[in-house]
């Protein structure tokens, strides 16, 4: 089979890594499927055996493309829906994989060409504008709306990526067995071209760490990730254990200074490192060196990527009882908490205190990942996927 792969997104950048569309690629291509994979021309590029790697051309005046709706992507994914009709004219695809927005345009090529179309959808677009207080309009908010039902209905498969999303989908199908419920929650090593050597991301990162214990948060920091939150509450976990030091890995410079300076107001100075956006190899071993981690959101119903690698982690999870989390997190496997400063503060002293429980929570917390969300399991699912395609 052959499958071209639409990625709208600033392929492997610190800003705008799309991890799932690696893994989702990486996987359908070593069951067999011979892939094209078009996306930004921001970014470095991978190596995934079986893959071709197309670009569409770097439009300088565009900048770098932030996370979320943005005018920019509008002006990439016009450019991407043409790059598609120019493939599409040229080589014959038994399957087009879309991702987020790009089913829009698929859905309208796909009865010209008579390929089957993918739908992969990582959130609900509408929501998203929300999320990213991207429009308070409503009527743009209603349209995608429409956009978003006519692109499910068209699909010949569709992926929800968490339960929320699964729920909210399945009423629009005329056909539920072309769904699937496919967690992004794998998470090896990504083979970038011209990477550092083995080792040299590590050295980077161990280099200005202060000594344990450390609490960390890795991802962005967009208003809905609950930075603000965090940091009143470290405040208070400080007051406790003088000993403890909290490492924010992510957020763009001008983040980053506003959080540094909400956390100097708190009184942190010292205490609150702050390393800005970093790859991921260098993320990954910031994390291992914790000794509790975090998940502060406060807002959505998508379930966080780095939930899954949390689990999997063998180190105590901190997160807040939002519905974002509870669809995969329960008390068992991590310390659930309100999403106040008062309650994620608690919950932080109780990790690093009550050692028992942040055993038991741990190893549970393991268990889960091996029985629901670990790679045999994705790859059944794929598997599954890829069986209804041909």
């Amino acid at each position: 089979m052959k499958a071209l792969v639409l990625a709208p997104h600033p392929f492997f950048t610190p800003r705008g890594t799309p991890f799932s569309v690696y893994y989702r690629t990486l996987v359908t291509a070593e069951l067999g499927v011979e892939i094209d994979l078009l996306t930004y021309g921001e970014g470095q590029d991978v190596v995934i055996p079986g893959v071709r790697l197309i670009r569409i051309p770097r439009l300088p005046w565009t900048g770098n493309v932030p996370v979320g709706p943005s005018l920019k992507k509008l002006i990439l994914d016009c450019v991407m829906a043409v790059w598609t009709l120019g493939l599409l004219l040229r080589k014959r695809y038994d399957f087009v994989h879309a991702h987020e927005e790009s089913v829009f345009f698929c859905r309208l090529l796909k009865p010209l060409f008579g390929f089957k179309l993918v739908y992969d959808m990582h959130s609900s677009l509408p929501q998203q504008l929300s999320n990213f207080r991207f429009t308070k309009s409503r009527l743009l908010v209603r349209l995608f709306e429409l956009l978003e039902t006519a692109a499910l209905r068209a699909a010949t498969a569709v992926i929800t990526i968490c339960p929320d999303l699964a729920e909210a989908v399945s009423p629009k199908l005329q056909d539920p067995s072309s769904h699937f419920l496919i967690e992004n929650s794998i998470f090896e090593d990504v083979g970038l071209s011209g990477s550092a050597p083995p080792g040299h991301a590590e050295h980077l990162a161990m280099m200005a760490l202060p000594n344990p214990p450390l609490v960390v948060y890795t991802g962005t920091f967009e208003a809905y990730q609950g930075i603000d939150l965090l940091i009143d509450a470290f405040a208070r976990v400080r007051e406790r254990r003088r000993d403890a030091s909290l490492v924010l890995v992510g957020g763009t410079p001008a983040q980053v200074e506003q959080y540094r300076a909400l956390a100097e107001s708190r009184g942190l100075n010292g205490t609150c490192t702050f390393t800005g956006r970093v790859s991921p190899a260098t993320a990954r071993c910031l994390t291992r060196r914790a000794t509790v981690l975090l998940s502060p959101r406060v807002l959505g119903t998508n379930t966080p990527l780095k939930i899954y690698e949390q689990l999997a982690s063998g180190i105590p999870l901190v997160a807040t009882r939002i519905h974002s989390h509870t669809q995969v997190l329960d008390d068992e496997v991590c310390f659930l908490v309100e999403p106040t400063p008062e309650a994620m503060a608690a919950g932080i002293l109780e990790a690093l205190t009550d050692t028992a429980r942040a055993e038991s929570v741990t190893h549970r917390a393991l268990a889960l990942y091996e029985s629901r969300y670990s790679r045999p399991v994705y790859e059944a699912k794929m598997r599954g996927l890829i069986q209804l395609l041909s």
